[in-house]
């Protein structure tokens, strides 16, 4: 992206981060942002990123050691068109599972659902071992995935070009 993709300003939001927090906040009692800094303005609710390195895993582990025994949602900040009802799905479906993420019929979005916080050694312990991806997290659990028809709500905003199609779209 060349720039902080979870700082560029989204509809009336200061950021695709507010945006999404304040989407979230409509159906959680309680949302946080996970960063290695607190560097929202206005503040966000922040889980500070226990290291330094960059890692999938590292940011998993960040956040979900932060609950016990809790389920987590789970969503990057660049996912702004994620469809309440898909995290309800999601929801319905996460009792006997520790994690129970959404797919479509071409991509498993592992940084979209529902995760144990019991989990969160477990990550670590991947780490430690230099493994990032957090598939390898789901042969340690009862893992679910669901699909979903609209894989449009599962884009990323990666690149300039796609940040520049969201505005140009207006969405």
């Amino acid at each position: 992206m060349g720039r902080d993709k979870t700082l560029l300003p989204y509809k009336n939001h200061p950021s695709l981060t507010h945006f999404l927090f304040d989407k979230m906040s409509k159906n959680f009692q309680n949302v946080f942002v996970c960063a290695k800094e607190q560097k929202f303005q206005p503040n966000l609710p922040l889980i500070k990123d226990k290291f330094m390195d960059f890692s999938p895993m590292l940011a998993l582990y960040s956040a979900l050691s932060n609950f016990q025994n809790k389920n987590v949602f789970i969503i990057t900040a660049d996912s702004p068109f994620i469809e309440i009802s898909t995290i309800e799905i999601l929801n319905q479906n996460l009792q006997g599972f520790d994690i129970c993420v959404a797919k479509d019929d071409e991509n498993l979005h592992s940084l979209c659902g529902f995760y144990n916080s019991n989990l969160s050694d477990i990550a670590k312990n991947l780490y430690e071992n230099s493994n990032h991806k957090i598939g390898a997290l789901f042969k340690f659990a009862k893992f679910k995935s669901i699909n979903f028809d609209n894989k449009e709500q599962f884009l990323n905003i990666n690149y300039p070009k796609d940040y520049e199609n969201l505005i140009k779209k207006g969405q």
